[in-house]
């Protein structure tokens, strides 16, 4: 299910002591935040019911009474809340997220470089989107993004499988291409 059964902000209330904020240089890890087991596969259902709870809890409206600092840091939990969930219902920054916790820093355009095939391919399939708009061909743009979205579906499992794989993590170098694919195909339907 990929749901946990703590929270970084578990037991926050209006009595709740003042938690220390973490160190401005600290990258939020999504997972922590809304208290998720962090794998790529989460049923999504399941971790937007954690984040509307923990959205509940940290409402500014639910901290009128306390005194400002404890409303300040209600309300730095409740973006950072909103933040987590934004990056984990996204599969990309899932991703992302997953290769920051292994200790591998990726952003857009720091993962290797595609293959000239693949990149030549992605072109092709450009052109020929290109083509079925100039001609007003919606069937023709269907089911090049039919194609394009059984692609992004295959590499997203090949990430799942990649992610839960057993071991060292040695293997994880070999996974950023697919992060790098994904952006294509996401650029591609986008």
């Amino acid at each position: 299910m990929g749901v946990g059964t703590r929270s970084a902000y578990e037991g926050l209330g209006p009595n709740a002591g003042e938690p220390k904020a973490a160190p401005s240089n600290t990258i939020m890890d999504p997972f922590d935040i809304l208290g998720i087991n962090p794998t790529f596969d989460v049923d999504l259902a399941a971790v937007e019911e954690r984040y509307r709870d923990l959205s509940r809890v940290l409402h500014p409206d639910k901290h009128v009474g306390g005194s400002p600092a404890e409303r300040r840091i209600a309300l730095g939990k409740a973006v950072e809340v909103n933040e987590a969930w934004r990056l984990v219902r996204d599969p990309i920054r899932r991703a992302e997220a997953l290769f920051r916790r292994r200790g591998v820093d990726v952003s857009e355009g720091n993962e290797p470089k595609a293959s000239p095939e693949f990149l030549m391919e992605m072109m092709e399939l450009r052109e020929a989107l290109a083509s079925a708009k100039e001609k007003d061909d919606h069937a023709a743009a269907a089911r090049l993004a039919s194609q394009i979205r059984a692609r992004e579906e295959a590499v997203m499992d090949r990430l799942s499988e990649g992610f839960r794989a057993p071991g060292n993590g040695a293997h994880i170098g070999e996974l950023l291409p697919l992060l790098g694919e994904l952006r294509y195909y996401r650029r591609f339907l986008d």
